[in-house]
């Protein structure tokens, strides 16, 4: 069976870079925590705008950390605080 394209592309940067596949990894972890806390803020029937005006920043930062960027954990904290949950790090 043929390779498809996004296979061919992670093998060829682990062979460049063998810690490439810790940072797929990572970032899907950022993309599961980013639905998890859109969804909590959906559930409370909170737009990104005013979850923006509540942490004092802009909905397009927001946006961002929902997607799945590469945030600060202050601002992962302040999210958390303005859709009314507590910020938790499970180590």
């Amino acid at each position: 069976m043929a390779k498809d394209f996004v296979a061919e592309i992670v093998e060829e940067r682990t062979r460049r870079n063998p810690a490439f596949t810790d940072l797929i990894a990572e970032a899907e972890a950022r993309r599961k925590l980013a639905r998890k806390l859109a969804s909590l803020r959906e559930g409370k029937s909170l737009s990104q705008t005013v979850v923006a005006a509540r942490m004092g920043t802009s909905a397009s930062v927001v946006s961002k950390l929902e997607a799945g960027g590469d945030v600060k954990v202050s601002t992962l904290q302040r999210y958390c605080s303005a859709i009314g949950e507590r910020f938790r790090v499970a180590v």
